[in-house]
């Protein structure tokens, strides 16, 4: 075997043993650090031989500093996106930032890789990206749930769609029994353009004690035949909620994520 391949031979099975490792921290709750050796494993993997493994996707176009991988976590239907940069969370002022890549425009591009009970993508207003808050999330990389929503969570937001405006923030009806969320309407087919970490912690910056509190999603909506996005926000000690709201509140795992589709 000649030095340059024994090396990136080396390389690679090093990369797959702390993926390895990772994920099965990952599964038992032992190490909050574990995705982010996740994403290191599947950049380094993509790198020497091309394949995102043990991730579904790796989208170095940006650079690693712009890029971001998708992946399925161990033992979970879950789906989520996760940048290839060092983010910590919603609170990460880096978010803020004109720089910062939208990462829930990717996330909704991923979409594509969920598979609905017929083993095709689900519609589009059956889907929602969901970022945790610090006091619910159970890792310290930043990541974006991706998924279809529960069907009463669907429903709720087909009903308050209509009734919330364009470009302002409203009181958004019970999307999750004993929980209180705040929504904006974008008109639009995609999320260029839509900076939903900025929004959501502008409109709640006199609420929330800071933006660490903050749990945003953002789901796909048709109003009047109209292709729309519903951007919600909630914190943790928002009034008449119960517990701290997430992505679990919200999102159904009974769609998978899958293989992209051939054609």
């Amino acid at each position: 075997m000649k030095r340059g391949m024994k090396r990136a031979w080396i390389l690679l099975v090093v990369a797959g043993l702390s993926a390895a490792t990772a994920f099965a921290s990952h599964a038992i709750g032992l190490d909050r650090m574990a995705l982010w050796q996740v994403v290191r494993a599947c950049v380094a993997d993509f790198k020497l031989t091309g394949s995102p493994f043990p991730c579904l996707e790796v989208d170095l176009s940006g650079g690693e500093e712009g890029g971001s991988v998708v992946l399925r976590p161990p033992l979970s239907d879950d789906m989520i996106l996760a940048p290839t940069r060092r983010i910590v969370g919603v609170e990460d002022p880096f978010l803020q930032s004109p720089g910062a890549p939208n990462y829930f425009d990717a996330g909704w591009r991923a979409r594509s890789l969920l598979r609905g009970a017929d083993g095709r993508p689900p519609e589009r207003d059956a889907v929602a990206r969901v970022v945790n808050s610090a006091v619910v999330r159970d890792q310290d990389q930043l990541h974006i749930h991706v998924g279809c929503l529960l069907p009463s969570a669907r429903r709720a937001l087909a009903a308050a769609a209509p009734k919330v405006p364009i470009g302002e923030w409203a009181r958004v009806g019970a999307v999750v029994p004993h929980q209180t969320f705040w929504g904006t309407r974008i008109r639009g087919t995609d999320l260029s353009g839509v900076e939903p970490f900025r929004l959501a912690a502008e409109a709640l910056a006199d609420k929330a004690s800071g933006r660490s509190d903050l749990t945003i999603a953002v789901a796909g909506v048709r109003v009047a035949n109209d292709d729309e996005f519903l951007v919600l926000a909630s914190y943790a000690t928002a009034p008449g909620a119960w517990w701290p709201v997430g992505a679990g509140d919200l999102l159904d795992s009974s769609c998978p994520a899958g293989m992209p589709l051939a054609g």
